[in-house]
């Protein structure tokens, strides 16, 4: 098993989740992280950090299909492992559904 960032995150991007991680899996996109599912241990102390709640276990309904694209960013966008500032309208996204069309394939800065 492993945990997955889902299109929740997607312009909401809290990272409250990074300081949590005890192995440093996360990865910074322009809009979203990802976590590297060969990296995580599934310990899940990230998934109760996330006011979006954008992470899942890959066991749950609908999370099988992130690991693919969880692990195709994090090998192209840089780790990151302190929390940032989200963005200014984050919570204007929070909840919001179908976020994938507002996806951004470009790394982020850590």
């Amino acid at each position: 098993m492993t945990y997955v960032v889902t299109d929740a995150c997607i312009k909401c991007k809290y990272m409250d989740c990074i300081e949590v991680c005890p192995v440093d899996c996360f990865y910074i996109g322009e809009n979203m992280l990802v976590i590297h599912p060969d990296q995580c241990i599934d310990c899940g102390v990230c998934e109760p950090e996330c006011p979006a709640e954008a992470i899942l276990p890959d066991t749950k309904a609908g999370a099988e299909a992130w690991v693919e694209h969880n692990r195709e960013y994090a090998e192209k966008w840089p780790n990151v492992t302190k929390k940032g500032a989200p963005p200014d309208d984050a919570d204007d996204w929070r909840g919001k559904p179908d976020k994938m069309q507002f996806f951004s394939p470009e790394p982020g800065k850590p």
